[in-house]
């Protein structure tokens, strides 16, 4: 069974809010960040996030075209699946609409690496209650990434 990771930019008070942009560091060393976030393209094929989510990057990550971060491109290329009752055409690339969590707990038994979902709070805490996350990644600015295992 495929592990299912949750990774959260969160801020040390707690904040999980992307209302200031997509990851728009200004001049901060996000070093730290950016080599976790490699490391984790390395161990997932698949990348998990709810409506509100899968819309906001969307409409930002396709349109980056000069991103030396990497994260455009691994997000234009990885299998992408969306939780939604009401999205109908994903109108990303390699895009995938699941109606539930059946279909998650589905996804998880399928051969493959890490499933990796990301914001989606409120999908998140759905998974988390349905017990299937597998690991719990927060990305703090400036502190070393911290891994739990659940």
């Amino acid at each position: 069974m495929r592990g299912l990771v949750v990774t959260e930019n969160i801020t040390l008070d707690g904040v999980i809010d992307a209302s200031e942009g997509w990851f728009n560091p200004g001049d901060a060393d996000l070093s730290d960040v950016l080599g976790a976030l490699e490391v984790q393209r390395e161990a997932a094929d698949a990348f998990l996030v709810g409506r509100q989510t899968f819309e906001d990057m969307r409409g930002y990550w396709p349109h980056q075209t000069d991103d030396p971060t990497g994260i455009s491109d691994y997000l234009n290329a990885v299998s992408k699946y969306v939780v939604s009752t009401t999205l109908q055409d994903p109108q990303w690339e390699h895009s995938t609409v699941l109606r539930g969590l059946d279909e998650v707990e589905a996804l998880k038994a399928t051969a493959g690496k890490d499933i990796v979902a990301t914001g989606s709070i409120s999908l998140v805490h759905s998974l988390a209650t349905a017990g299937l996350v597998d690991e719990t990644q927060p990305f703090r600015s400036g502190v070393t990434l911290l891994r739990y295992r659940t």
